[in-house]
């Protein structure tokens, strides 16, 4: 299996090495990753000016580029420039949770969709802030249930988030957001964003927040058809 690694730390991030090092156990894997921080870049790309590709030497045995844009570019230069063929595009580990509405946000899972839109299946790997240790010790375990169950036959994308503690599995929905910001006006005209927790609990196990920030490990199967179905049925029905 064929496997392209990215991420939005940058190429030279903690959760991008541990996850290196369990994704060369289950195929042959290829890294293309953002020079720089990128989190909360969501889907975005660059089409206003040249950007550095980079081959780099800092992962044994694989072949690695350094991207100077977004997560989703990283994805786009490996399959649309380089034309290289993956089986699955794998994102993370980051560094801090990707919950609830904040998915819209996540540079993380922004490849993952990137990828979708080139017809890959996706994971995208969450753990809490600055605390691998739970996300190490379960990945494997998670990527099996993801397997066992067919979840990438039947979703474009699977969010994965591992709480600091606790290992029970739990199939999930996005639940509300649960980060937001306060922003300081500062004297010299610029502005400072702050973020604010929103989270409050409802202990509803159904939902990706609840059940990471309660100690389970959620997997939320996500699509990128952003149609509201729903919607449509009944607006095409009141219009037949």
């Amino acid at each position: 299996m064929k496997i392209l690694l990215t991420n939005d730390d940058g190429i030279e991030a903690e959760g991008l090495r541990l996850l290196f090092e369990w994704a060369r156990t289950i195929g042959e894997v290829t890294i293309f990753a953002p020079k720089t921080q990128q989190s909360a870049k969501s889907h975005s790309i660059e089409i206003h000016k040249s950007y550095e590709v980079k081959k780099v030497d800092i992962f044994e045995g694989a072949e690695a580029y350094s991207v100077d844009s977004t997560p989703a570019d990283c994805v786009r230069v490996a399959v649309l420039g380089m034309k290289k063929q993956f089986d699955l595009v794998i994102s993370g580990i980051n560094c801090g949770p990707n919950l609830g509405g904040d998915i819209h946000y996540s540079g993380t899972v922004g490849a993952c969709y990137e990828a979708a839109l080139s017809g890959i299946r996706a994971i995208a790997f969450s753990a809490a802030f600055n605390d691998f240790g739970n996300a190490v010790k379960n990945i494997d375990r998670v990527y099996g249930e993801i397997r066992r169950l067919k979840m990438l036959d039947r979703a474009d994308i699977v969010n994965v988030n591992f709480p600091e503690e606790g290992d029970e599995i739990l199939v999930t929905r996005m639940g509300p957001t649960i980060y937001s910001d306060a922003f300081d006006f500062l004297p010299d005209g610029t502005i400072r964003p702050r973020l604010v927790c929103l989270y409050k609990g409802t202990r509803d196990l159904t939902l990706d927040t609840d059940a990471t920030m309660t100690g389970h490990i959620s997997m939320t199967p996500l699509h990128c058809d952003l149609t509201d179905s729903l919607a449509y049925d009944i607006i095409t029905k009141k219009l037949g």
